[in-house]
């Protein structure tokens, strides 16, 4: 099954350091589902001033547990304290 999930930081003054702390280790997780065919698509969100203020990804899990079990509970912007807000739908993305 195919879901977006959108990860807003915190707004607190510290909030962009926690993100670039555990930066490298999201972007090395983010490779991972990559190789392993769950994320389709993830994208950065920016601010008015382009700075990094959550993320959208698109994924590929059998359910919306799965995505909380094998990947959410040891993603490096939940356990970094990063993402203050997370939501996950379903999708249907359009073939190219």
């Amino acid at each position: 099954m195919e879901f977006v999930v959108i990860g807003y930081d915190g707004k607190d003054v510290d909030a962009s350091k926690r993100r670039m702390t555990v930066r490298e280790a999201h972007l090395a997780n983010a490779k991972k589902m990559f190789d392993d065919k769950k994320l389709i698509f993830a994208s950065a969100l920016l601010d008015e001033n382009e700075n990094m203020n959550g993320s959208i990804m698109f994924c590929d899990f059998p359910s919306e547990e799965a995505i909380q079990s094998e990947w959410l509970n040891s993603e490096p912007y939940i356990t970094g304290n990063v993402w203050e807000k997370v939501i996950i739908k379903r999708t249907k993305i359009a073939k190219h």
